[in-house]
């Protein structure tokens, strides 16, 4: 399977994604791609990292992987942020 373009390995075992955020949606939920990144929908406020934790959760649970897998690698005050993933070739939305 080919990865998106927002998708690069990042070494064995492990992915990052370029994604873009906005908080305090409705709900949470995967809008599609922004330009070249994936955008995400997120219920909790950009307040004290609410936002940021909110996000970890979504993609752990989107991806079928654990909220350990998943972190953020740049951009934790930005709506733009790249995140990493580590486990075998996730299945990207």
């Amino acid at each position: 399977m080919t990865s998106p373009a927002y998708v690069r390995p990042a070494g064995p075992g492990a992915w990052t994604a370029d994604i873009r955020v906005q908080p305090g949606a409705k709900k949470n939920a995967v809008e599609g791609l922004l330009g070249d990144r994936l955008k995400l929908r997120i219920a909790a406020p950009a307040v004290e990292g609410k936002a940021n934790k909110a996000v970890l959760e979504f993609l752990a649970r989107v991806l079928g992987v654990k909220k350990s897998q998943v972190s953020i690698l740049r951009g934790e005050t930005s709506r733009e942020k790249t995140v990493r993933v580590e486990a075998d070739a996730p299945q990207w939305p």
